[in-house]
């Protein structure tokens, strides 16, 4: 791979999926120098936080395998140091890795300006060259070229073909539709409500949204500033959010489901 610019390849793993709140437990970087020769960085953070379970499965990594590790703002400078002033790239790192390294740096004390560098995030190059349309899925399940595409009734039996070669692919109990039928995205636990308007972070509640968004739990906000509450029981929340706070007025607050 011929490339004129010294190239850093990144990769973070993290306590959770809030770019505002969540820390770094392993951080990886290879450079490629554009005589070929290359680098490598890799260091397990102390995130000073519970790492929860859910994460430690994902990556191994629990709260004992970082317990002598450095913090972060102890190694930032290395982080920097080792970047340089050369391009980045990552995968889904635009959206994640790349925004919580920079909130992670700031807060130690130094600027990260990654979008100022020339970006190349294999995502993004995957998701534009490697289509995932009807005629995608009718090729790489059913083998086979779609014509007559956006005809109803041609994508209306492509679409059958690709879910019989789906369930022949995945059912588990003789090609059997049925088993197919609880497959879906699954939901983030992350969020309180379906509104997105409350995130759990270190068995806390954070409101996402206003003046206390993603700084203080609710927990911090009832002791403080009962009045922001009922504010919020005066307007267009959903139910399941004026549920919660009418709760927390009265001293109840909900525990993280397992």
């Amino acid at each position: 791979m011929k490339h004129q610019n010294p190239l850093v390849v990144l990769d973070l793993e993290t306590t959770g999926t809030w770019i505002e709140k969540d820390r770094i437990i392993e951080i990886a970087m290879i450079r490629l120098e554009p005589d070929g020769s290359q680098r490598e960085y890799d260091k397990r953070v102390n995130p000073k936080m519970p790492i929860p379970q859910i994460v430690s499965e994902l990556t191994g990594i629990c709260d004992e395998d970082v317990r002598d590790a450095p913090a972060f703002r102890e190694i930032a400078c290395e982080v920097l140091e080792f970047i340089g002033d050369s391009d980045l790239a990552g995968f889904n790192a635009e959206r994640f890795d790349f925004p919580l390294l920079e909130r992670e740096i700031y807060e130690a004390g130094h600027v990260f300006q990654w979008r100022d560098r020339r970006v190349y995030d294999s995502q993004k190059i995957y998701h534009v060259f490697e289509k995932r349309d009807l005629t995608a899925a009718y090729k790489f399940f059913c083998n086979k070229e779609l014509e007559n595409a956006h005809s109803a009734l041609a994508d209306t039996q492509a679409t059958l073909e690709i879910l019989k070669a789906q369930v022949a692919k995945y059912a588990s109990s003789e090609n059997q539709l049925e088993d197919l039928k609880d497959i879906g995205y699954e939901k983030s636990g992350d969020f309180y409500d379906e509104q997105r308007k409350f995130r759990w972070w270190n068995g806390e509640l954070y409101p996402t949204f206003g003046k206390y968004a993603r700084k203080h739990s609710l927990k911090e906000i009832a002791r403080r500033d009962e009045n922001y509450l009922e504010w919020i029981l005066r307007q267009d929340f959903s139910d399941d959010v004026k549920m919660l706070i009418e709760d927390v007025l009265h001293g109840k607050f909900p525990k993280k489901p397992s």
